[in-house]
């Protein structure tokens, strides 16, 4: 990405090149709809405040400030960070009906969406597979292109330490 280049700036596809260099549970995940193991994925217990793109394309799916624990042992956010880039779809797979999520450029399965979520924040837990995902902690925003996402968390820090001071 360019020096100075914004999200607003970037094209979001699915890269030929990025689906070449995925793992294999990365290409099972995102190309093939699969579930990766609960628990024992990279970000289901990462506290760290950034930003969660899809692997394949590139494009914003959700912030650790919308994440939260839903003791389910995979990442699970209450919002998207950017709605536009996130299609639901019916998933009737295994007999039960779901809502799958997948992003809507990369076209990446990332998960499913469920109405279990906390009831203050919407209702809604997209419960999202660690291995569609790739994280941008803050402090690397700008360097990797995402400086248009900074002041969420400038604003969420500010509130947490306005919150602690109290």
């Amino acid at each position: 990405m360019q020096e100075g280049m914004h999200v607003s700036d970037r094209t979001y596809r699915k890269d030929p090149e990025a689906v070449a260099q995925l793992t294999r549970d990365q290409y099972r995940v995102t190309q093939e709809a699969a579930t990766e193991p609960a628990f024992g994925n990279e970000f289901w217990n990462n506290h760290e405040a950034g930003l969660y793109v899809d692997v394949v394309s590139g494009e914003p799916l959700f912030a650790s400030i919308d994440k939260y624990d839903s003791r389910s042992g995979w990442p699970s956010f209450t919002v998207p960070i950017e709605p536009a880039n996130v299609v639901v779809k019916e998933d009737r797979t295994y007999g039960m009906v779901r809502r799958e999520v997948r992003s809507a450029h990369g076209d990446s399965h990332l998960g499913h969406v469920f109405d279990d979520g906390p009831a203050e924040a919407g209702g809604l837990r997209y419960c999202i597979n660690s291995a569609a995902l790739r994280f941008i902690p803050v402090d690397q925003l700008d360097a990797e292109g995402y400086a248009d996402f900074t002041k969420l968390f400038d604003a969420s820090t500010q509130s947490e330490t306005e919150e602690t001071t109290r």
